[in-house]
């Protein structure tokens, strides 16, 4: 491709709209532009980077006992409704109706599309196992769309979706897909850790998510220094140790705090870590209120909570519904004295002794307030979110580190939740109906160019893997010698004809320019040729993957690029 074909509007200065590198390098090497806040144009070059993540997925796909379909974007209420989550999703649906006032949705993601799909087609145990994948755009209207195509509205995904007979077939076409992703992120040149992961708004039982750890990355991942422990913080477990309390239980007694309603308030005023108090909640998970206790130095974990309530929805009460529950506003309460709602507390509550806690009184505090004693829990569950230097859950020894990653792919157990809702069933060896097991499987496609380039960039450009560079050699011809004009062409169709990507800079431009953008689009490898190399017979080679450089002869160059290429990752 001759650059001065090329649509390739670089841009010099970092647009302002572009807070995370990868944006910025998006926007700045021309690979797209902003239509609208999350939703963007994919230019050239940028497109041909998406084809070589769809192409390498699909390769990999294909090797499996998957099958390409393709499915809809606008999808009926109806099938959202059959399944339970027209309303659970929320928000985060583009939802219309058409002229005859029938409504719709832009696809979020489809799964009810696909359960739909084959309720009415897999007849007998026979037609099982069935894995059928897309690669499609989804739609999801983020209230906050950020990072560029990190969290956008508009984006391309590939969805797989597995149907098995049981657990025992879902556990082997959940596996053959994990292989999968590792194959695919490999070939990526992605460096991602798996980690154990909540299912979420999709449902089920297991999940998987595919992590690269960045800087710009919106999930907090827990993982162990000494073992191969990695979770997201949504899940990660804490660690229990086996705790034996020795302290004296001493009376409790109320103690002044005038207007002091925080817990570091409360550190200050009576000189105690956070570790020695009860904090105290209340949530409202879907319609019910439950009191939430943790100690003053943790996080309560709501995604956790919502999985041992199996709520749909979890948030702060209201202040009506604080005052109608403790008799007192925020900032001092606590579980004493609570009749009529279930109290949860984490079990690191369990093992506090003379602790501190709210009294339900306006400017009071308890002191020396014991579990089992003063007030009593109906559930004591992991509730926390893990910090960095927890004890790891499974080994014990090492310590968690906790960095943020940016989710590429998930992969889930979705088990019964559609098919039983939307009535996909099958007759089994004895002629009963049986429910389809199913599995879903994401890959941000989108995403993953960003990803890529967060990965790998300097402070001159982006650094492309090799198995998605939209070129793997640039040529950049200097001045206005004949020669080298002549001699940069002759390059150029060689490797045309080699079947190497190949882009030329045959721009009228100065040296420093085409430089500039060579650097900035991200190119592997580049080729200057200019008088003075031609007079010494060579040409001069950059490896933007490592910095070096190199003069080869004119006369070998095809063997010892071809070298170079191999070499590349």
């Amino acid at each position: 491709m001759r650059m001065s074909k090329l649509y390739l509007p670089t841009l010099k200065e970092i647009p302002a709209e572009a807070e995370i590198k990868s944006h910025q390098l998006m926007l700045r090497a021309g690979l797209m532009r902003k239509l609208s806040p999350g939703i963007f144009s994919y230019l050239p070059l940028g497109y041909k980077v998406i084809k070589k993540i769809e192409n390498i997925i699909r390769e990999e796909m294909d090797k499996t006992s998957s099958q390409e379909v393709l499915l809809p974007v606008m999808q009926t209420s109806k099938i959202w409704q059959d399944s339970n989550r027209w309303e659970k999703f929320g928000p985060i649906m583009i939802r219309f109706k058409d002229r005859k006032e029938h409504e719709y949705c832009l696809g979020p993601t489809h799964e009810e599309v696909i359960t739909d799909l084959i309720k009415d087609e897999l007849r007998s145990y026979k037609d099982l196992p069935l894995n059928l994948y897309q690669i499609q755009t989804k739609v999801r209207d983020e209230i906050r769309p950020r990072f560029g195509v990190m969290r956008s509205r508009e984006f391309i995904m590939k969805d797989a979706y597995s149907m098995d007979e049981d657990y025992s077939g879902l556990d082997k076409s959940y596996q053959e897909m994990y292989d999968a992703y590792v194959k695919i992120f490999d070939r990526l040149g992605l460096k991602t850790h798996i980690v154990e992961a909540d299912s979420g708004a999709m449902g089920g039982k297991d999940s998987h998510e595919f992590v690269l750890i960045a800087e710009a990355g919106e999930d907090d991942i827990a993982l162990c220094d000494s073992c191969d422990y990695a979770a997201n913080t949504e899940l990660a477990g804490s660690y229990l140790a086996k705790q034996t309390v020795s302290q004296d239980i001493m009376e409790k007694k109320l103690i002044d705090t005038p207007d002091i309603k925080t817990i570091q308030g409360l550190e200050n005023f009576l000189n105690i870590d956070g570790s020695q108090m009860i904090k105290t909640m209340l949530m409202k998970a879907d319609d019910q209120l439950v009191v939430v206790l943790v100690r003053g130095d943790d996080q309560l974990n709501e995604v956790k909570l919502a999985n041992f309530l199996q709520a749909t929805t979890i948030e702060p009460a209201e202040e009506e519904d604080i005052f109608e529950v403790f008799n007192v506003k925020a900032g001092f309460i606590g579980p004493l004295g609570i009749e009529g709602y279930p109290i949860i507390a984490d079990w690191r509550v369990k093992y506090l002794r003379n602790a501190v806690c709210g009294a339900n009184i306006v400017d009071k505090h308890y002191g020396n307030i014991n579990p089992g004693k003063d007030f009593t829990v109906d559930d004591y569950q992991d509730l926390r979110t893990v910090q960095n230097g927890d004890h790891c859950p499974k080994c014990d020894k090492g310590h968690l580190k906790i960095k943020s990653g940016i989710e590429l792919g998930h992969i889930f157990k979705l088990g019964t939740k559609y098919s039983e809702s939307m009535g996909a069933t099958y007759l089994d060896e004895n002629g009963r109906e049986q429910p389809v097991v199913m599995g879903s499987y994401g890959i941000g496609v989108t995403r993953i160019v960003a990803a890529a380039i967060e990965q790998s960039n300097d402070q001159n450009g982006i650094i492309w893997p090799k198995s998605i560079a939209p070129y793997q050699i640039i040529i950049l011809p200097l001045g206005n010698n004949e020669e080298v004009q002549k001699t940069a062409q002759n390059i150029y169709e060689r490797f045309q004809k080699m079947d190497v990507e190949v882009l030329i800079d045959d721009r009228s431009k100065r040296a420093g320019v085409k430089f500039n953008d060579a650097d900035l689009i991200g190119i592997p490898l580049r080729i200057t040729l200019g008088s003075r190399s031609l007079q010494n017979n060579v040409i001069e080679l950059h490896n933007r993957q490592t910095g070096q450089d190199y003069e080869i002869s004119l006369d070998n160059y095809e063997v010892e690029i071809k070298k170079f290429l191999s070499e590349l990752k």
